[in-house]
């Protein structure tokens, strides 16, 4: 398995895989997942270095994860998700491969910290926290310890400004 960047190429590839992987909960004939996507695409917030794919042994795109630009407070921050593998890759790495990359590029790029709402039995192994343990409020305060927060080479836990309200970039907001 093979983690790289996206490239314009793979956007319809990345649109099935998401589509599959998200399709069993799903609410829509096109989950949720697919448009948040292309919504994220389109906006300032978009990080190319930061939407990775993993290619399987065919080079056919098997997952995908994206950062975008998040802020906490007047800070920026990462956001990420989605993050998607196709239902026949499922529990074989593949998640686990793009969320280590995720974190390891946005290390490299100096990024304070991630932060996602997601499964704390699963994104705990990635040292994941609440976010409410680093003093970062989860957009909907239901969230609980759903919000989960990675800090990063950069962050400084004496820094005021890494505290307070997490804003995801504006499509999470409009889809």
């Amino acid at each position: 398995m093979l983690i790289r960047r996206e490239t314009p190429a793979d956007v319809p590839a990345v649109r099935d895989v998401t589509a599959a992987a998200f399709a069993p909960r799903a609410e829509t004939p096109v989950p949720v997942e697919v448009t948040l996507l292309d919504e994220l695409r389109g906006c300032d917030a978009w990080l190319p270095a930061l939407s990775l794919v993993a290619e399987g042994p065919g080079g056919e795109v098997v997952g995908h994860v994206v950062c975008t630009r998040g802020r906490v407070g007047n800070t920026p921050a990462l956001g990420l998700g989605p993050l998607s593998v196709h239902p026949d890759h499922q529990r074989h790495g593949v998640g686990s491969a793009l969320v280590h990359t995720a974190l390891g590029a946005a290390d490299a790029l100096d990024e304070p910290l991630v932060a996602l709402l997601g499964d704390p039995a699963y994104y705990g192994r990635f040292g994941f926290r609440a976010g409410t343990e680093h003093g970062i409020v989860p957009p909907d305060p239901a969230w609980g310890t759903y919000f989960q927060v990675r800090t990063l080479s950069a962050y400084d836990p004496d820094d005021p400004a890494l505290r307070g309200p997490f804003a995801y970039a504006e499509p999470f907001d409009r889809v």
